[in-house]
């Protein structure tokens, strides 16, 4: 196996498990439509962690140690926590997390291609597709979000910390709004 390979799927399992974290904790603060598609690809996560392992074990590559470390610190998108953010921000830096993984199977696929490993090439293609799914219907449910600019600045967490957190980040965007008119005014 290339190093490029086995470095990548390394990087695949641990965005993968940080996906479905990410993705299960968020659905626990939102609800309707989009916590649906987010435990949904949180699932999908889980499942292909789940055929993952024996495919990374037959490559010589177990899923422990350094990997369950690296997976506890992998992130995709900023490390703002989902409790200061409202739920558009939420939504559309969640659909980060399986950007992020979708383009990692690609490129595995591409790697496992040119190795002539036929086997890990179709796994990475059709676990590419299944969270393009997902991907997509988290994206479009951030996107619709701005049919309902008031839902969409709603805090992410309907908490005493989750609002504190989004009448921060309110305060930080007035702050933005009003120092872009007095510089326009300039």
């Amino acid at each position: 196996m290339h190093s490029a390979e086995h470095r990548a799927l390394r990087e695949l399992y641990a965005f993968t498990r940080q996906l479905a974290r990410h993705w299960s904790s968020l659905a626990k603060l939102l609800d309707g439509q989009e916590a649906v598609a987010l435990r949904a690809g949180a699932e999908a996560a889980e499942d292909l962690l789940g055929e993952l392992a024996p495919v990374t074990g037959a490559r010589g590559l177990p899923t422990a140690t350094m990997v369950n470390v690296a997976s506890r610190f992998a992130s995709a998108r900023p490390s703002i926590p989902d409790r200061a953010l409202e739920r558009n921000q939420a939504l559309r830096f969640a659909a980060l997390d399986a950007q992020h993984v979708v383009t990692l199977l690609a490129y595995l696929a591409n790697l496992a291609a040119a190795d002539g490993d036929d086997e890990l090439r179709a796994f990475c293609s059709r676990w590419e597709r299944k969270l393009r799914t997902h991907e997509r219907a988290v994206r479009l449910a951030a996107v619709a979000l701005g049919e309902r600019p008031d839902d969409a600045i709603a805090p992410a967490d309907g908490s005493f910390a989750g609002r504190a957190g989004a009448k921060l980040n309110s305060g930080i965007g007035a702050f933005g709004e009003w120092f872009d008119g007095y510089a326009g005014g300039r």
